[in-house]
């Protein structure tokens, strides 16, 4: 695999890990992680606004399901993609276009793996 697929790959990683915990614990806990103190404690982030417009409650059990599975989504798919399975490169790129909503980490993340996932070096089934 090319060296920009295993950026793609860690990348997905962290953001794929960072939403499977945060959903999770969520659903454990009953909520995400958030600040302690400051001007923003208790607040989630902007990505609240996206799934709210979508008339989701960004606290619900569904908004935090959401969270959990997409995130393990996306640790499956970054492992498949190591491994050069086929269909792999398309499914990493459903993922980064269905975190696009996750303001403002998962868009940065996922604006950056779709950049590099379109690459040639990438694309090809040798990259």
């Amino acid at each position: 695999m090319h060296w920009l697929g295993w950026v793609v790959f860690v990348l997905a990683l962290l953001e794929g890990g960072w939403l499977a915990f945060d959903g999770g614990r969520a659903l454990v806990v009953g909520d995400y992680v958030t600040p302690r103190s400051g001007q923003y404690a208790g607040q989630l982030g902007p990505w609240t606004k996206a799934v709210a417009a979508l008339g989701i409650d960004p606290r619900s059990t569904l908004m935090k399901s959401i969270h959990l599975a997409l995130g393990l989504a996306w640790i499956v798919v970054a492992i498949c993609f190591a491994l050069q399975l086929p269909w792999a490169w398309t499914a990493m790129l459903v993922c980064a276009v269905l975190s696009l909503w996750y303001l403002p980490f998962g868009t940065i993340l996922s604006v950056i793996q779709i950049a590099i996932l379109l690459l040639p070096a990438v694309r090809s089934p040798g990259g």
